[in-house]
C-alpha cells in the first residue's frame, strides 16, 4: 500500500512540530557534530529572501487597503518573504567545499534565520578561529545591518552580479535602455569594476560625469549613490586575488532549491506550519545533515519498553 495523501500531509507537520519544540537543542547537537573541512581557509555567510504565496497572507484585505489609499492594486498580494541563509567553506584556491543551508517561513526581519546563522558561525569559529570570514549579500539595508553589526568582523562584499545590474541601469538611464552605446559602455565598465584595482572608483567617476551631464535623470543619480554607499564592499579585484568569493549565488541557489522549486508550484499557498515542515527537512537534506537530524528527531517517537520482573514463562507443553 502506498501512503495516503492525508498521511503525507500530516507526517512532515508532526515531525516539524517535534523539531520546533526542541529546535535549539537539536541545532546545538548538529553543530557539535559538524567537522569543518581540513582544506577550508575561508568561511562565507550570506543572507537573502524570496517571496512566497501564503494562505494567511491577508491577500484580499491588502488589495482593498491599497485601493482605499487610491493606489493601483497590483503585485503579489498575499506573498510574504521567506528568509534564507547559507554558510559555506572554501579552500585556498577559492573552490567551495560544502554549504549549510537554512530557511524560515516569514517573520519580522528574518529573526530566527539570523539567529541560526549566527549560531552556526560561532560554532565554526570556535572550532577553527583562524578561518577568514567573508560576508556576501546584495545591497538590502536590513541584510547589511545584520551582517555588519551582529556578526564578527570580516570582509564585506556586495554580490558582483547585483552590482553589475545597478551599473547597467545607470548606463541605460544615461544612453537609452539597451542602446548600442549603453551595451558597449556596460561591457567596458563591468570589466573595469571586476578586474581593476580601483575599479569602483573609476565607475563612480564615470557615473558622476554622466550625472552632471544629465542632472534630471533620477535613476542615474540613484545608482551613483548606490556605488558611493557600497564602495568599500566592491573591491572585487582584490578579493579575487585572495581567492575570496565575490558572488552570492550560493544563497540565491538556496532560495531557489529550498523554497521556489517546492513552495511556489502552480496553485500552491502555504501556512506557516506546513511550509516550515518542508523547509526544515529540505534544509537538513541539502546540508547533508539529514541522517544526524533524523537520529535526533526519531527519539521523539521512541517509547521505553520494559518487561515486569515477575514474568513466568508458559510451560513448553502448552506451546504445542
Amino acid at each position: 500500500m502506498s501512503p495516503s495523501k492525508s498521511s503525507l500531509d500530516r507526517l512532515p507537520k508532526v515531525c516539524s512540530g517535534h523539531w520546533e519544540a526542541g529546535r535549539p537543542g537539536f541545532e546545538a547537537q548538529l553543530r557539535e557534530a559538524m567537522q569543518v573541512p581540513e582544506q577550508a581557509m575561508t568561511v562565507a555567510v550570506s543572507l537573502d529572501g524570496v517571496m512566497t504565496p501564503m494562505k494567511d497572507g491577508a491577500r484580499q484585505a491588502k488589495r482593498e487597503a491599497t485601493y482605499a489609499r487610491g493606489k493601483r492594486r497590483k503585485g503579489p498580494a498575499g506573498y510574504q518573504e521567506v528568509g534564507c541563509a547559507t554558510l559555506s567553506f572554501y579552500d585556498a584556491a577559492g573552490e567551495r567545499l560544502s554549504t549549510v543551508r537554512m530557511a524560515r517561513m516569514p517573520e519580522t526581519k528574518k529573526a530566527t534565520v539570523k539567529a541560526m546563522l549566527a549560531g552556526e558561525l560561532a560554532a565554526v569559529l570556535e572550532q577553527r578561529p583562524a578561518l577568514r570570514l567573508v560576508k556576501i549579500a546584495d545591497g538590502a539595508k536590513d541584510n547589511w545591518s545584520y551582517l555588519s553589526q551582529a556578526l564578527p568582523a570580516g570582509d564585506e562584499i556586495i554580490d558582483f552580479y547585483h552590482a553589475a545590474e545597478h551599473l547597467k541601469r545607470a548606463l541605460d538611464a544615461a544612453y537609452g535602455e539597451s542602446s548600442p552605446k549603453a551595451r558597449r559602455q556596460f561591457e567596458t565598465y563591468r570589466h573595469v569594476l571586476r578586474e581593476h584595482a580601483e575599479g569602483v572608483e573609476k565607475v563612480i567617476r564615470a557615473l558622476t560625469y554622466l550625472r552632471d551631464r544629465h542632472p534630471r535623470r533620477r535613476t542615474l543619480a540613484s545608482e551613483l549613490e548606490y556605488f558611493r554607499q557600497h564602495r568599500a564592499r566592491m573591491r572585487y579585484a582584490s578579493a579575487r586575488a585572495q581567492a575570496l568569493p565575490i558572488g552570492s549565488g550560493v544563497v540565491e541557489a538556496a532560495c531557489k532549491t529550498l523554497v521556489t522549486q517546492r513552495l511556489k508550484r502552480s496553485g500552491m499557498r502555504w501556512r506557516e506550519a506546513g511550509g516550515q515542515a518542508i523547509l526544515t527537512l529540505r534544509g537538513l537534506i541539502q546540508s547533508e545533515r539529514f541522517h544526524d537530524g533524523w537520529r535526533l528527531l526519531s527519539r521523539c517517537f521512541q517509547a521505553p519498553v520494559a518487561l515486569p520482573d515477575n514474568v513466568v514463562p508458559f510451560p513448553s507443553a502448552r506451546l504445542h
